[in-house]
């Protein structure tokens, strides 16, 4: 059975850069290693769309493995639509050099409806030129095709006791999208099949396509010449201005022209790279530590947003708060001392986190966070949920301060955040000797990837291992922070 050019995949990294989809099928050692969060995004379609086939059971697959055999594939596709079956899951198509695999296709007296099923909550164009291309396939190959359709996750269903499949998704025809669209995809896939056959790499620059629908593969490959200190460092400037920059040939920081017109944060950024040091506002650095009532707090949450919500009055994609980690400092240079909460897998983790929260920062002092709309936002949300703990949550509300205004400011700023606010950016400015370098796990997403994983994972060595190193992590988020608070004092 001959190999194919083209799949679903490879077609929308097409649309996206033709050097792309070239690098992709010619050059695919080059690409960017899969990030752990990029693995855990995969595996939740994946996860998504065998969820979905409940809603037209007793079906048989077509196409098995991963990565999948799709010509095995496309042979017993074959066989179950000469045998009548009513419905196939994962059905292969290939024509004209183009692999199609179906996620859930249903014969009704040789009318058949096809469905693609998305994690998402809305659908994308993207989602749209999917479809189109699998309609391109499919109907070419004289199966009619009665409707198109889109499953994806409706996140206004509320569960409560068992999961119902049917208030879980939307399904919704895109018929009328991408019949308008078939000649657009009958060029497009000659196109890239002359792309494909060059000898070659497409002369395509770097742009703000890179991003769009999804980060290229291959960003780190077409970047190799943008030295470390460039100009797409500068914070809060509009990705097109870094670009034209770009193509004005002003890439390092020090090709930038003194009379360039930046905002003040840039101006302040570029200046602290040039001379090499920190810019420091001491009187307002004072101002915000004078305004702090001891004892001090320091407190970060974790969360996990599961695409299927596990426990009852929880919505798809609704962020859990699992864990927290506190340092309580009563008094300035005062020995610290450290609670935390990690909620065992499968249950409700929301109740007994606020109780311990709530146990934990009762009494007086500010309650220190970085970044405080995250965390205000969560305890709003827990308010919701559970309105009997309102007056306590609300005055926990009250207390908080947040960590990160002196750099979001730039009260404090140097140039190794390189234009960077956030904890990881200014934690190894301040205090190097603290690093999340070393951690399993060092940052939110793989923490809720991590915590949701327990919630299948069946090894209690594993399961140990996940909740230490989740501690582990969590726990460095308030030492950093009572850290860079020690450093502001300092400065």
């Amino acid at each position: 059975m001959p190999s194919h050019l083209l799949s679903k995949s490879s077609y929308i990294k097409g649309l996206q850069c033709e050097k792309h989809l070239y690098l992709y099928k010619h050059h695919y050692e080059e690409m960017d290693e899969l990030t752990d969060m990029q693995k855990a995004i995969f595996k939740r379609g994946t996860d998504v769309g065998i969820l979905a086939q409940q809603l037209f059971p007793v079906g048989t697959q077509a196409t098995e493995g991963s990565p999948p055999d799709y010509k095995n594939g496309l042979l017993k596709t074959q066989e179950l639509i000469e045998g009548g079956e009513n419905t196939i899951y994962e059905a292969s198509f290939q024509f004209n050099d183009v692999l199609s695999i179906a996620d859930i296709v249903v014969n009704e007296n040789a009318n058949f409806n096809i469905f693609e099923v998305k994690s998402s909550t809305s659908i994308s164009e993207t989602y749209i030129n999917d479809a189109a291309l699998q309609y391109y396939v499919i109907s070419n190959l004289g199966i009619n095709i009665k409707d198109f359709s889109i499953i994806y996750i409706n996140n206004q269903y509320i569960r409560n006791g068992e999961l119902d499949i049917k208030k879980l998704f939307f399904t919704e025809s895109v018929l009328e999208l991408i019949l308008p669209l078939q000649d657009f995809v009958k060029d497009k896939v000659k196109r890239f099949k002359q792309v494909l056959m060059q000898k070659h790499i497409p002369p395509v620059e770097i742009s703000e396509h890179c991003y769009k629908p999804y980060l290229c593969g291959f960003y780190n490959y077409c970047r190799e010449h943008i030295p470390e200190d460039s100009i797409f460092d500068f914070s809060g400037m509009h990705l097109a201005k870094k670009y034209e920059l770009y193509g004005e040939g002003i890439i390092k920081l020090d090709d930038v022209p003194d009379d360039l017109l930046l905002s003040k944060n840039n101006k302040l950024q570029l200046k602290s790279y040039k001379n090499g040091k920190p810019y420091i506002d001491k009187d307002a650095i004072q101002n915000f530590l004078s305004d702090l009532k001891y004892p001090l707090y320091f407190m970060d949450f974790e969360t996990f947003q599961p695409a299927v919500p596990f426990f009852d009055d929880s919505r798809p994609y609704q962020q859990i708060p699992f864990q927290y980690s506190i340092h309580l400092m009563k008094k300035e240079d005062s020995e610290l001392k450290h609670f935390e909460f990690l909620a065992e897998p499968v249950e409700d983790p929301r109740k007994k986190f606020i109780e311990n929260l709530l146990n934990d920062t009762r009494g007086k002092g500010d309650v220190i966070v970085y970044n405080k709309s995250f965390e205000i936002t969560r305890l709003k949300e827990l308010v919701r949920d559970f309105p009997e703990y309102a007056d306590e949550i609300e005055k926990l509300t009250l207390r908080i301060k947040d960590l990160m205004i002196p750099f979001q400011r730039k009260y404090y700023y140097s140039p190794e955040m390189k234009g960077s606010y956030s904890i990881k950016a200014v934690l190894p400015a301040l205090v190097p000797e603290l690093s999340y370098d070393e951690l399993e796990i060092n940052e939110g997403g793989l923490a809720s990837a991590a915590y949701e994983s327990m919630q299948t994972e069946t090894d209690l060595m594993i399961i140990a291992e996940i909740k230490q190193q989740l501690l582990e992590y969590c726990k460095l988020d308030t030492l950093g922070m009572v850290r860079i608070l020690e450093e502001l004092r300092q400065l």
